[in-house]
């Protein structure tokens, strides 16, 4: 199953590359208490690491959603063709990320509106297309929802030094001012209501701009985490950030305050890169957190 509906929502998970990202958990998530992968190995391997490398597998997928009557696509991957000197696992990919959209009904043309939940070179890569030598919107009549903080911060103009580094050199250049150039782009600040099921809330930490979805449709509840978990291990050790934080004290208390909340509401937790199930159920378990259930997509690994 790629698809669920929550009330009146349908959500279809698109994939665009599951596998290692060349990282181990020590590197990945440096905060991390090895137990916690030691304890956890019988069902953290293939989905989440493998055992026998001991490199993280990741999930690259855009959440595609249908509420009132538009197509709404949450995150837009890596992309293909894109120069990425300092990220080498996603430099000049060759995917079938548009045909397997397309497997899901939506042709470019259909999109009525693209969230980026953070400027990561792994969230805006299919914003745009090489048309000849140009970079242009890959989704022509949509409107791109993006967090002004992030807009700001990764613009190279405003001279920045993300912990990143060099990680997410070009991605401004080709894949987040293109579509700011051609009039697609809305730079939201705060939050932002799209529809009476969804609504876009600023949660920094990860990167200043750093945002969640939540969805609201009848007793049904979730809400689209983007990177404030790569790793269900995040779950049981809330406070075990990425590399890749830019706040690490904001991006725990941010990680701390959604999963409370989705707890207490019994919301679906979705986040960007979780391989298996690729969403989950959590409950509290003292100061931390627990797993209840996985939603019932089909794990990657069952699909190759």
């Amino acid at each position: 199953m790629d698809q669920i509906t929550l009330g009146d929502v349908t959500i279809t998970r698109v994939r665009e590359y599951f596998g290692p990202v060349d990282m181990t958990p020590e590197t990945f998530f440096p905060e991390s208490p090895k137990e916690a992968w030691d304890d956890h190995a019988s069902w953290l391997d293939p989905h989440f690491v493998d055992s026998g490398t001991r490199i993280v597998n990741s999930a690259v997928q855009t959440w595609l959603l249908r509420s009132e009557g538009r197509t709404i696509l949450v995150d837009t991957g890596v992309g293909n063709h894109k120069e990425r000197p300092y990220a080498p696992v996603w430099s000049r990919l060759e995917t079938d990320f548009l045909d397997n959209l397309a497997r899901a009904g939506v042709a470019p043309e259909d999109v009525d509106i693209v969230i980026n939940t953070h400027l990561h070179v792994d969230h805006v890569g299919w914003n745009t297309y090489l048309d000849g030598r140009d970079w242009v919107p890959t989704f022509p009549r949509a409107t791109y929802l993006m967090p002004k903080a992030d807009f700001d911060f990764w613009n190279p103009a405003n001279g920045h030094e993300p912990v990143l580094g060099r990680g997410n050199q070009n991605v401004f250049e080709d894949s987040v001012a293109p579509v700011h150039r051609a009039g697609q782009a809305l730079l939201w600040e705060g939050g932002h209501r799209i529809d009476a099921n969804l609504r876009l809330e600023a949660a920094p930490g990860h990167t200043p701009g750093s945002s969640v979805l939540t969805l609201t449709s009848g007793t049904d509840r979730a809400v689209f985490v983007g990177d404030l978990l790569h790793s269900p291990v995040q779950i049981l050790e809330p406070d075990a950030n990425s590399c890749f934080c830019e706040d690490p004290a904001g991006a725990r208390a941010t990680r701390r305050k959604v999963l409370g909340r989705a707890a207490d509401t019994n919301a679906l937790v979705i986040p960007a890169h979780l391989g298996g199930h690729g969403a989950v159920e959590v409950a509290r378990a003292g100061e931390k957190f627990s797993i209840k259930g996985w939603a019932p997509f089909t794990p990657y690994a069952e699909q190759n």
